[in-house]
């Protein structure tokens, strides 16, 4: 056994998936589907039924108090692959062992009773995970503060909300002791500040050197926790490596490095509502020129050229940029200063300026929508664009050498002699 916490050995989970039947609505569809039955006797009835492989032979180790965060696009197997270890779920093939006691939180409902109180599940999970009464008493009220339930403690957790069911699942999850902590998307149910305050707590099980397996589409939450990555694509292990390593490849995964996205081509393909309707994104460095590798001491214009094609007003366009984790960076939009007056139809440029000397070197993507605040989502394209910001010799370059961070902004200093 030695350190490792988790060792899984060719992995792989197939379901069958059942085809929907024809659904025969009247008594004249049956009539019909009967009588083509009839005169196709010796035709078989072709299989209703596919295989789905959810996993296909995952093989890796964790060892002892390690945090690992497991990123993948939806559908890649993740969820599959907390269950399978949580013995929720047996794998169709290989094998997982597991050396220690687990705690773990995969969805809203998995673990309670829904019949008994709130109080009365703590124990129970308390129990299911081997633990005594006087264990369980002595982490009761620390539990109960955290979970914010105090008040309905002693309710049904049938009656709680969805919030309030995940603070209190988690609360169990974190504080009853496990040696091994696996922890699947589910606080996206909590408000944002829980989902800090979760943050915190599985950072602090991870400093007691326990081992934690956290999915998460909170790429910054990957990066700040865990200190190595599992990537999964498409039911099997694309990747495995430090966890800022992994986020970066599976970030950028399936993105072109693309300076200019044009639709005048296929105008039945460009985004937009009855409002408005997208012609052309483009990069374009200081001097001009659509590009996607950039000086740093260049300032970067992103142009969204779009068509109004009915009146409107309130409307705005815009963009985000992220960094090569996800992080975002900033977004802006051209309402920013105030400026939404009506738009007449026709052709229409908008263009934000970065400044230059602001982004560390590295790779950006760019984000692009518009919408009317509150009332409209006219169009969002995701990671629509991205660039390099890339280490060049010459005047001013050394102003980025070994420097933390997204940006790296040349502010203005003043020094002066005292005395």
């Amino acid at each position: 056994m030695g350190d490792v916490a988790i060792r899984v050995e060719n992995i792989s989970k197939r379901y069958t998936i059942a085809a929907a039947r024809h659904r025969h609505d009247t008594l004249r569809d049956q009539l019909v589907e009967g009588a083509r039955a009839l005169l196709r006797p010796g035709q078989r009835r072709r299989s209703s039924r596919e295989i789905f492989w959810a996993l296909r032979d995952v093989s890796f180790e964790i060892k002892r108090g390690e945090v690992v965060g497991i990123v993948g696009r939806n559908g890649a197997g993740k969820s599959t692959l907390l269950k399978v270890l949580s013995r929720i779920t047996e794998p169709t093939s290989g094998r997982a062992e597991i050396y220690g006691r687990v705690g773990s939180l995969l969805e809203v409902g998995t673990g309670f009773d829904h019949e008994l109180t709130g109080r009365e599940n703590i124990y129970l999970s308390g129990a299911i995970l081997g633990m005594r009464k006087a264990e369980i008493d002595r982490r009761l009220d620390e539990i109960i503060a955290f979970s914010e339930v105090g008040q309905f403690v002693d309710t049904p957790v049938k009656r709680y909300s969805s919030g309030m069911y995940v603070r209190l699942a988690f609360a169990v999850a974190a504080h009853l002791e496990p040696e091994i902590l696996i922890v699947d998307e589910v606080l996206a149910v909590g408000d944002v500040a829980f989902q800090r305050k979760c943050l915190g707590k599985m950072g602090a099980v991870a400093g007691e050197g326990r081992t934690v397996l956290f999915v998460s589409h909170n790429m910054a939450a990957i990066t700040r926790l865990c200190k190595w990555g599992l990537w999964l694509d498409q039911g099997r292990l694309r990747d495995v490596g430090p966890a800022e390593d992994i986020v970066a490849q599976y970030f950028a995964a399936g993105v072109e490095a693309l300076g200019e996205l044009n639709f005048s081509d296929q105008p039945e393909r460009a985004p937009g509502s009855e409002y408005i309707r997208l012609q052309t994104v483009r990069i374009r460095s200081g001097q001009g020129k659509v590009t996607t590798s950039i000086d740093p001491r260049s300032s970067i214009d992103v142009e969204i050229e779009y068509e109004i094609v009915r009146r409107v007003s309130g409307l705005r366009v815009g963009f985000s940029l992220a960094a090569h984790d996800g992080t975002i960076v900033f977004s802006s939009t051209d309402a920013d200063h105030g400026d939404d007056a009506e738009r007449a139809p026709g052709r229409y440029v908008s263009c934000g300026t970065i400044p230059a000397m602001l982004l560390n070197y590295g790779q950006y993507f760019v984000s692009v929508g518009s919408d009317t605040p509150m009332i409209q989502s006219h169009f969002l394209l995701d990671r629509a664009l991205s660039f390099t910001i890339e280490q060049s010799g010459g005047l001013g370059a050394h102003l980025s050498d070994g420097r933390q961070g997204l940006l790296r902004p040349a502010l203005a200093w003043t020094t002066r002699r005292l005395g």
